[in-house]
């Protein structure tokens, strides 16, 4: 869906209805980073794997362990990332950045993007085994231009909202 079509409030609603609700929900925004970084984002890294890496470092995969880890904007993710998240996904474990041992994980992932994936993998920079494992479940969801009930229902909303905080 495009941008403010509320993909991570439904990522965040499935979390909270999930049995996964007691643990924690992750968000990575993975074109918000350049890819060096989202690496070690996503998977930590230790003490001394690169210039400025003063400490051991968890990544999100480690914090959202037992819960969700919702990545954002997918479409985004270098080759090189989508490689590791493939990984990740199959063994359910990774090597943090500069380590020798991996870390075991057991992380619900739900990913959203603006782009069109099928698109991106006829263009070499999408991977297609990547795109059919994440695809168990897909969801569309049309902009708000084409949900013309949602409007009154989001202004209720807000009206609600504010008539509280004001009073």
């Amino acid at each position: 869906g495009e941008t403010g079509t509320g993909k991570d409030k439904i990522a965040e609603i499935i979390h909270q209805k999930s049995s996964r609700a007691r643990f924690p929900f992750v968000k990575v925004n993975c074109g918000a980073l350049p890819p060096g970084l989202l690496e070690s984002e996503l998977f930590g890294h230790v003490k001394g794997a690169f210039t400025g890496a003063s400490r051991n470092k968890r990544g999100m995969f480690s914090l959202a362990d037992k819960g969700t880890l919702f990545l954002t904007e997918i479409g985004d993710l270098p080759l090189q990332l989508q490689v590791k998240l493939l990984t990740v996904l199959d063994d359910r474990e990774f090597f943090p950045v500069g380590s020798s041992k991996k870390v075991k994980v057991d992380v619900r992932v739900i990913t959203g993007t603006h782009r069109d994936l099928e698109s991106l993998i006829r263009a070499g920079q999408f991977r297609e085994d990547l795109y059919f494992r994440l695809n168990v479940l897909k969801a569309h969801l049309p902009p708000l231009r084409e949900r013309k009930g949602d409007v009154r229902l989001l202004a209720e909303h807000f009206l609600q909202k504010f008539a509280a905080v004001l009073r």
